[in-house]
């Protein structure tokens, strides 16, 4: 170990003493700035140096030359460290074995160690990639040797207590724009499978961000006794009856629809369908549309019996029939997905179909697979199956490009007009784009939530689409204003105001109003631009400011796996408490920090490279 003496840092301070005997540790202060500090020789190096995240400034007297001088006085000090271990031979050996004595360690040893801990404690992707492992690694290195990690029943007590302590500070700021945008409830949920009882998780989001408030566990989501609307009905009064807009709920695999939590003392609260859950079943239900379903059924049989074929052969095709299942096209429109994966497999299936290889084997099975060969021979099933993906890819594509956990209230209007215009101009039959549109028609009012189309209207984006002409639009404007306001005289109000607003009277007609209607965040726009008709204003602000989708949440809950199995490890059950609020809003938190923790979500919105390949056999056929 090196002496007192080498230490260069000790001649730019003043030392009071050491707190214990032969302790490193000392109180001290900078000859420079005349701050006082209590630590070992690494604060005084941080100090001088400019180092961070040890508890110390950076000595503001120092200038740039200076310091200098003082890395040079460092780099000599390593070096001369470096012989001294050289002359050991200590350093040449890898380290094998946990040593709490670390005199100097090269790269790959410390690579070597970091390694070895994830091996033991389960290599978890999320923490290799969360901002939070990188800050904490980087503390380490800046504090120097001698650090020393809180234990295990630290951790739980005066830390737990202070980061609740930071994010509830973080969080009543959040609470201060809830009156002015209001905010909107998102309640997750999944059946655990150990103990049977229902995890419910509850996050609040508004424009100044998304934080999460609290999981519970319930007995009962269904019937007499609702455990679910009891939950939420609580939850309303906490964040304030007239601070919420709506409330979105996502509970797993349960049927039940989200109007059965629709909470009686509190009329003017909306209970909305999450919108990315909605793509998903309108997808579906296009897909069982008499014309359509022969389809997937035949691709169905197409897909077994050519698995069957390699499985039992000695022919490999060149493409996988299992594809991906981080396709777009699987975990929005799954049977259409069956589809695409056949349509880009119809070269190699047409040329197996004739070889003698399959001929023997058709002969050695008891099934006959004869119409299946005529399928994949004939031209029929290929273009049914070509109109389909015509049918969905607009649809697919429009709705990778609306981003879900950014989307504005309106946008999946736009979505829909978009997709049905991109549909039309394929030239499929009249017919069958007549029964599609019908079907969206139909289903939308039960899939999608009436505030889209009062998002869709007031949205300065899309002024003058035609909005008041559009049944579906219109529908959802007048089921609005009947839950939001119970008095006729304040419909009649808000219904004036609209007129208004779609006639540019006043201020709404300036030309800043008008050039900066695509050009500013909606809600912004209102704030500016609105002050002429208030109470249609406050409904837009508040309209605007929601979002759709439970996409967000649901990723930072599937993170977390079982929060309550924390009490087995001796926390009680407001620790465990404690511990689940830190946690969900600290990944929150992550997210912003870092773009690439965004990824989870963003794959469900970005077209993989076999939705490109589908886009490329639709063109080469038109």
């Amino acid at each position: 170990m090196s002496s007192e003496s080498d230490k260069w840092g000790w001649k730019h301070v003043s030392v009071f003493g050491g707190f214990d005997k032969g302790s490193g540790t000392k109180r001290w202060k900078c000859n420079h700035c005349n701050l006082r500090y209590n630590g070992s020789y690494s604060r005084v190096r941080a100090h001088l140096l400019g180092f961070s995240g040890v508890g110390v400034k950076s000595c503001p007297a120092i200038d740039t030359s200076l310091k200098e001088s003082f890395r040079i006085l460092e780099e000599e000090r390593v070096t001369r460290k470096r012989k001294r271990t050289s002359g050991t031979g200590k350093h040449s050996k890898r380290i094998r074995t946990s040593r709490t004595n670390l005199t100097y360690v090269t790269k790959d040893d410390v690579d070597e160690i970091l390694a070895r801990f994830f091996f033991a404690n389960g290599l978890d992707a999320n923490i290799i990639n969360s901002p939070y492992f990188h800050e904490m690694i980087k503390a380490v290195a800046a504090f120097g040797p001698g650090y020393e990690p809180p234990s295990a029943h630290e951790l739980p007590g005066s830390f737990l207590s202070e980061e609740k302590e930071k994010i509830e500070k973080h969080v009543s700021l959040v609470r201060e724009s809830w009156p002015h945008t209001g905010c909107t409830l998102l309640c997750i949920g999944h059946l655990h499978d150990m103990s049977g009882s229902f995890q419910l998780n509850i996050f609040v989001s508004s424009p100044r961000g998304l934080s999460f408030l609290k999981a519970t566990s319930v007995d009962n989501i269904n019937g007499a006794g609702n455990s679910v609307v009891c939950v939420l009905r609580n939850t309303v009064i906490e964040v304030g009856p007239t601070n919420v807009v709506q409330i979105i709920s996502h509970l797993g695999h349960t049927s039940t629809y989200p109007e059965c939590y629709t909470l009686s003392e509190f009329p003017h609260i909306f209970c909305s369908p999450c919108s990315s859950h909605s793509f998903h079943i309108l997808m579906e239900d296009i897909t069982e549309l008499n014309w359509i379903r022969p389809v997937i059924v035949q691709a169905k049989e197409i897909e077994k019996c050519m698995t069957t074929f390699q499985n039992t052969s000695h022919c490999v095709l060149n493409q996988h029939l299992k594809g991906t299942s981080d396709s777009l096209f699987a975990k929005i429109a799954p049977s259409c997905y069956i589809v695409q994966k056949i349509l880009e497999l119809k070269q190699p299936f047409q040329e197996v179909v004739v070889r003698e290889e399959w001929k023997q084997w058709k002969l050695s099975i008891p099934r006959d697979f004869g119409s299946i060969e005529a399928d994949i021979l004939g031209e029929d099933f290929w273009s049914r199956a070509q109109m389909l993906l015509q049918i969905c890819e607009p649809f697919i594509r429009l709705f990778a490009v609306l981003n879900m956990d950014r989307c504005v209230m309106g946008d999946v209007h736009e979505w829909r007009f978009q997709a049905i215009d991109a549909v039309k101009s394929t030239g499929i039959d009249t017919n069958a784009f007549n029964q599609v549109e019908g079907l969206i028609d139909d289903r939308w009012d039960v899939l999608f939530s009436p505030l889209h189309s009062v998002g869709y209207i007031l949205n300065p984006k899309y002024f003058g689409r035609g909005q008041t002409k559009d049944k579906a639009v219109m529908r959802g404007w007048k089921t609005t204003l009947e839950r939001y306001e119970c008095e006729s005289a304040a419909r009649r109000v808000l219904r004036e105001q609209l007129s208004s607003f779609l006639r540019l009277e006043g201020s709404l007609g300036d030309e800043d109003a008008v050039d900066c209607r695509d050009k500013m965040d909606p809600v912004a726009w209102w704030e500016n631009f609105g002050f002429e008709i208030p109470q249609l204003q406050t409904l837009a602000i508040k309209v605007l400011s929601q979002v759709s989708s439970v996409a967000m949440c649901e990723v930072i809950w599937q993170h977390n796996g079982n929060p309550f199995q924390f009490t087995n490890n001796g926390l009680g059950l407001e620790r465990v408490d404690d511990l689940v609020y830190v946690q969900n809003n600290l990944r929150l938190q992550g997210l912003k920090m870092d773009f690439q923790a965004h990824q989870p979500v963003r794959d469900m919105v970005l077209s993989s490279p076999t939705e490109f390949k589908a886009k490329a056999v639709l063109r080469s056929s038109d």
